[in-house]
């Protein structure tokens, strides 16, 4: 199957075997393509992402140079196909792809589809739900976009997919809680949140896991640790939410243990609803 990969070490997966994007400039426009779908970009939008406030001499010959380069890498990674990937439009440029091709767009559906199932309450099947999310999460690799920084649309792209990667940790721990796996996830919740230090999402997801393994002072001991970390380095409190949810285990409230989680649902357990410490 022929595949593009952007969720980590840029590459193409041809009829003949990965073909790897060489140089910035071409990884970067063809992850601005990939992240937009099959949208036409404007030649302003494609010269922005590519060079910013400093663009070469002659700036509209120098993409269509890019675009040429780019064209000859993807014909050399599917060499049977009729007409190119990469095609001029009145507006810009336009790149046929389809979703199941790209790994952020395969990410980003698998997401949307499991979140739909929980928003419906049609996912019953935990099982089943905790195996896509971690066939998706799979598909992320560091760095992001092989380490490149990119344009303004790579960067919107970035911060989408991040977004969606948190709704994904959320989505499979609170199925995986759900199902009673509280003990085997806990090391994972753990890590993941030693790496995202002050995520409140995260360190919600850690609270839960441990107090539903009967141990609610180091529950509280973490929202205690993040509560100290966020006012010594950013002068800040945790939020409402987090506040209300360490009331909440403070109180032993019995909708800690129910089955619906706060994590991707937003939440916020009966009792402690406007009782902020």
């Amino acid at each position: 199957m022929f595949t593009f990969s952007i969720l980590g070490t840029i590459e193409i997966q041809g009829t003949k075997g990965a073909v790897r994007v060489s140089g910035i400039v071409q990884q970067t426009l063809l992850t601005a393509f990939l992240a937009g779908g099959e949208e036409v970009i404007t030649v302003d939008a494609l010269i922005d992402e590519l060079w910013g406030t400093t663009p070469p001499a002659k700036v509209e010959n120098a993409l269509q140079a890019q675009v040429s380069r780019l064209r000859r890498c993807l014909e050399r990674a599917e060499p049977g196909r009729v007409e190119s990937r990469l095609t001029k439009r009145a507006a810009g440029y336009r790149f046929a792809v389809e979703p199941k091709e790209v790994d952020a767009l395969t990410f980003l559906h698998t997401i949307d589809a499991v979140r739909a199932g929980l928003d419906s309450d049609l996912v019953r099947e935990f099982r089943s739900a905790v195996e896509e999310l971690r066939n998706a999460l799979a598909l992320w690799r560091e760095p992001l976009f092989g380490g490149i920084a990119g344009g303004p649309i790579c960067r919107m792209a970035a911060d989408r997919y991040r977004e969606a990667r948190s709704l994904a940790h959320a989505l499979l721990y609170e199925f995986e809680l759900r199902d009673g796996a509280h003990a085997r996830v806990l090391p994972e919740i753990r890590e993941l949140y030693a790496q995202n230090p002050f995520n409140e999402q995260y360190c919600m997801m850690l609270m839960t896991a441990l107090y539903r393994t009967g141990r609610q002072t180091d529950a509280l001991d973490v929202y205690r640790r993040l509560r100290e970390s966020l006012d010594q380095n950013f002068g800040l409190e945790p939020s409402p939410v987090l506040r209300r949810f360490e009331r909440a285990i403070l109180l032993h409230d019995p909708s800690l243990l129910a089955e619906r989680l706060p994590f991707a649902t937003g939440a916020i357990p009966v009792s402690a609803r406007g009782q902020a410490s």
